[in-house]
C-alpha cells in the first residue's frame, strides 16, 4: 500500500477524546506517584551485556549482542489527544518511535498495541488509527510486522519498537558532563495545544501546528549518535522539559540550568499558556518534582507550567560539548528542525534545575 488512505467521511465525526479521560503522554502516572509504585532502582541485574535497564529511567531498554551490536526495546502508548483517528495512529506511532532514536539508535521493526471500545467505535474509526501508525512506520522505514489487541473500555494505541545501536555510539540519559550546552529540538507547548483542542478553543492553524510537531519522527537522533560529543540524549514526554531534564541531571549527578527565554515554544500555545489552559498533568508533574526546581523570582506562572508541560511525542533533549552545540544545531536543521536551540547548560552542583 502507497499513500495515505482514504479515510471514511464517518470517521472524522468521531470524538477520540470524548472516550478518555485523558490523552497523549498526559496519561502518564505521575513521577512521584510512579516511584511508589516502582520503588527505588534496585541494584543492577546480574546480565553484563544488558546496557541499559531500570537504573536511570532511561528512555529504553539496551541488551548487547556482540561487539558490533545491541538491541533497543521499547514500548510506549496512550489514549486519544486528538479527536481525528489517523492523526491519532500517526502521533502515537511517532511518539513510539522516539524512544529508539532518544538512544541514538535506528528502529528495524515494530508491534502494535490495540485496545478499543468495540461498542462505542466502528471498525472504519479503529482501522483509520491502525493506518495512521502503518503510515508513520513506513516513513521510518521499518515493518509494523504484528501486534496484540483487546476490547478495551478507552481507546489505546502504541507500538512496541525494536532498534539497533552499536555499543559504542550508545547515547544514554545518564552520562552529561558539567559545561555541556543543553540543546532542545521542538518547541513546548503540546499539551497545552490539546487542552484547547478538548476545551473548544484551538484554531485551525494550532491545530495545524500540533499535529505537524507530534508527527515529525526523531530521526535525527540516529545522527548524533555519530557526534562522540554528545554525552547524554532524551526526549522530551509526558513529565515535562523539566523533569526529562532532572532524570538527566541525577543520572550525572549535576545541576541543570535553564533560561526561559530561549526554550523554543510552539507560537500558537503561546497565549493559550499565558491565558491557563493546559492538562492536568502540569500539576501533577509540578508537585511531584517542585521541590527540586528553582525558579527565578520575576518568572510568572505560566511560565512555570510551560516548563512542565507534558509534551507528546516531544522534542530531543541534547547535552553535548560546548564546542560541537553548532554541529549539533547543523544536524538538526538539516533534519527539518527549524525551532531546535540552546536552551541551557550542565554545571556542578546538587541534581536539580535551575530556571533563569
Amino acid at each position: 500500500m502507497s499513500g495515505c488512505p482514504v479515510v471514511p467521511e464517518i470517521v472524522t465525526e468521531i470524538k477520540l477524546t470524548q472516550l478518555s479521560h485523558g490523552g497523549g503522554c498526559g496519561c502518564k502516572i505521575a513521577p512521584a506517584l510512579l516511584q511508589q509504585i516502582i520503588g527505588l532502582a534496585a541494584d543492577k541485574l546480574p546480565f553484563p551485556d544488558l546496557l541499559v535497564g531500570t537504573e536511570t529511567s532511561d528512555d529504553a531498554a539496551v541488551y548487547r549482542l556482540n561487539e558490533q551490536q545491541a538491541i533497543i526495546a521499547t514500548t510506549d502508548f496512550f489514549m486519544p489527544i486528538v479527536d481525528d483517528p489517523y492523526d491519532f495512529g500517526r502521533i502515537a506511532a511517532t511518539n513510539a518511535l522516539s524512544d529508539v532514536y532518544a538512544m541514538g539508535g535506528t528502529p528495524i521493526m515494530a508491534l502494535a498495541i490495540v485496545g478499543m471500545p468495540i461498542n462505542k467505535l466502528p471498525v472504519a474509526a479503529i482501522r483509520a488509527i491502525l493506518q495512521g501508525g502503518e503510515s508513520v512506520c513506513r516513513a521510518a522505514d521499518i515493518p509494523l510486522a504484528g501486534g496484540h489487541s483487546i476490547d478495551s473500555p478507552e481507546p489505546i494505541y502504541g507500538l512496541v519498537a525494536i532498534g539497533v545501536v552499536h555499543p559504542n555510539k550508545l547515547k544514554k540519559n545518564s552520562n552529561a558532563r558539567a559545561g555541556d550546552v543543553l540543546i532542545l529540538g521542538k518547541g513546548l507547548g503540546v499539551g497545552i495545544l490539546a487542552a484547547g483542542l478538548k476545551q473548544g478553543v484551538l484554531s485551525d492553524a494550532g491545530y495545524a501546528q500540533l499535529i505537524a510537531n507530534t508527527t515529525q519522527l526523531n530521526k535525527v537522533g540516529t545522527a548524533l549518535s555519530d557526534i562522540a560529543a554528545v554525552h547524554a540524549l532524551t526526549d522530551v514526554t509526558g513529565f515535562g522539559l523539566l523533569g526529562h531534564l532532572l532524570e538527566m541531571c541525577r543520572g550525572a549527578g549535576l545541576t541543570g540550568e535553564v533560561q526561559f527565554e530561549q526554550v523554543p515554544v510552539l507560537s500558537a500555545a503561546l497565549p493559550l499558556a499565558q491565558q491557563g489552559y493546559g492538562p492536568g498533568a502540569i500539576e501533577r508533574n509540578m508537585a511531584s518534582y517542585g521541590e527540586d526546581v528553582i525558579f527565578a523570582a520575576g518568572l510568572a506562572s505560566w511560565q512555570q507550567r510551560l516548563l512542565a508541560d507534558a509534551q507528546t511525542s516531544g522534542g530531543l533533549l541534547v547535552s553535548v560539548a560546548p564546542e560541537s552545540a553548532k554541529e549539533v544545531l547543523a544536524c538538526f536543521r538539516q533534519a527539518g528542525f527549524a525551532q531546535a536551540a540552546v536552551i541551557g547548560r550542565m554545571k556542578p552542583g546538587a541534581p536539580g534545575v535551575v530556571v533563569g
